[in-house]
């Protein structure tokens, strides 16, 4: 049985571990990351997320495994909310050590619940490079469907490759 989740506000104490992800280079493939940050710029960003949504037109938790002991494990973001059209891109990032443990479907079916329900979203997108089969499987059996794909979008080294865009729309 996969371990329950649970998703919370960042707090400033998740400096040290968004310093570590956020900088990690293999993740920047899909964070659309092109440079460090450094700790400060961090602490800021901390500072400044408790913004309203309609303010930051983001929103960021944190994924801890729900025990005695809860171990952060993941992020999970809403970001690009537009209010207007009520539509907002998702993205989620697992520790490398959690993956494959069903952390992230279980994170995501949180975050949705809680976009749809508590915030009242229409609408939820996210970008998947064709490659990456684990992400594309886990937004596809969230309901998230293909709607198109751009040509040669992502480019990694020297090289491009495609990107699909999904949708999941809150019927």
């Amino acid at each position: 049985m996969v371990n329950q989740v649970a998703l919370r506000a960042i707090e400033p104490e998740d400096v040290e571990i968004l310093y570590q992800w956020e900088n990690n280079m293999e993740l920047w493939v899909v964070s659309d990351t092109q440079k460090p940050f450094s700790r400060h710029q961090l602490q800021q960003y901390i500072k400044g997320i408790n913004l309203d949504i309609y303010q930051s037109k983001e929103l960021r938790l944190m994924i801890e495994t729900e025990e005695e002991n809860p171990v952060t494990i993941g992020i999970i973001d809403l970001f690009d909310f537009d209010p207007f059209h009520n539509r907002a891109g998702v993205g989620i990032i697992i520790h490398k050590d959690f993956e494959g443990k069903g952390f992230a479907s279980k994170a995501l079916d949180l975050f949705i619940d809680y976009c749809f329900n508590n915030l009242g979203i229409f609408q939820l997108y996210c970008t998947i490079a064709t490659n990456n089969t684990r992400s594309i499987k886990l937004f596809e059996s969230k309901g998230f469907i293909k709607t198109g794909i751009r040509q040669k979008w992502r480019k990694i080294g020297k090289d491009y490759i495609d990107e699909a865009f999904y949708q999941l729309i809150n019927e």
